[in-house]
């Protein structure tokens, strides 16, 4: 017989709604529950169904965190919600919680959103192997243990899409590919028996859908059931476009490049010299900021920039960790 105390609160959860068959617009709907220790976040959508309103509708399945058909926004954080404790959230957010689909721009049916935009971006990075190889081979294409091992988890991405609505930027651009398709991509650069590595990789480093657009929020890592870790692969794709010669002079990458040169000479960020080497003499459009970056103490002059004490043993970090050619 278990020994614990059950406790309980009460919360109000303001919860979105919406059906595209009837709806003009969607509204929210509040509901005030007694909620328990010991449920997750699953269990409310459960009970609001079960007990309140039998046409709420959302997606669920496993019910063990592995598979994220379940996943919402829960006050604005990206949820899986089988895996949240409630009490975790209330913790967090206090006895007011608001419950909305991953995408309301992508609504169909209250929790349930159209994720048709995933399989288009999913299906555009050439998510299989292209190799040009014998019909009757006489052997098997062995692969080593290190070279799979090169994969870095990325075939073990479900394809739940997770980690693709959790993304700000595929929130705001409806033309970048999102992190799932960029984990995949990975997956298949990485793979040695494959041929297209360079054609992949040209798709990739396109500006306004391609990798150059992360903002490195890691909240794909958050959201991801399967600990694929999406932001890891971003940063290993940024690596193969310096390392396979794809990557063109932008802003993008000049970015890149300034930033490490700026660690390398300093040891730290030199931002105003760094937006500089990026946009050239468009940097005329952020005068206004960097003025007032300037009176906060955010950038030096060039001359008055400081270098950091350990300035040597972070060269060396600079020059061992660097394994594409900028």
């Amino acid at each position: 017989m278990s020994t614990h105390n059950i406790t309980t609160q009460k919360v109000n959860f303001k919860v979105f709604r919406f059906n595209a068959d009837v709806d003009y617009l969607p509204y929210y709907e509040t509901y005030t529950m007694e909620v328990t220790s010991e449920e997750v976040v699953l269990d409310i959508l459960n009970r609001i169904k079960w007990d309140l309103d039998g046409s709420f509708s959302y997606r669920r399945s496993c019910r063990h965190g592995i598979c994220g058909a379940c996943a919402i926004n829960l006050n604005g954080r990206a949820t899986l919600a089988c895996k949240e404790n409630m009490n975790d959230m209330i913790e967090l957010f206090g006895n007011e919680i608001t419950l909305e689909p991953q995408s309301i721009k992508r609504a169909v049916k209250d929790m349930i959103i159209d994720k048709a935009d995933f399989w288009q971006k999913h299906d555009a990075i050439k998510p299989y192997l292209i190799s040009d190889v014998d019909e009757h081979p006489e052997h098997e294409h062995i692969v080593s243990p290190e070279e799979a091992e090169e994969l870095n988890e990325a075939d073990l991405c479900i394809q739940c899409g997770a980690c693709h609505y959790a993304c700000p930027v595929v929130q705001i651009n409806d033309e970048f590919f999102g992190p799932a398709a960029f984990a995949k991509a990975y997956r298949f650069e990485a793979d040695v028996r494959d041929d297209a590595h360079t054609e992949r990789l040209l798709e990739l480093h396109k500006e306004g859908q391609g990798l150059w657009d992360c903002v490195k929020c890691f909240e794909c890592a958050e959201a991801c059931p399967k600990d694929v870790n999406p932001i890891d692969k971003i940063t290993k794709l940024h690596q193969m476009l310096f390392r396979e010669g794809v990557a063109t002079s932008n802003v993008a990458t000049r970015h890149a490049v300034g930033f490490k040169n700026s660690i390398a000479k300093h040891g730290m960020l030199d931002e105003g010299t760094l937006v500089l080497y990026s946009e050239g003499p468009s940097i005329i459009k952020h005068i206004p900021v960097a003025l007032q970056m300037f009176r906060k103490g955010k950038i030096v002059l060039p001359w008055n920039m400081p270098k950091s004490d350990n300035l040597d043993e972070i060269q060396k970090l600079v020059k061992s960790s660097s394994t594409a050619k900028f």
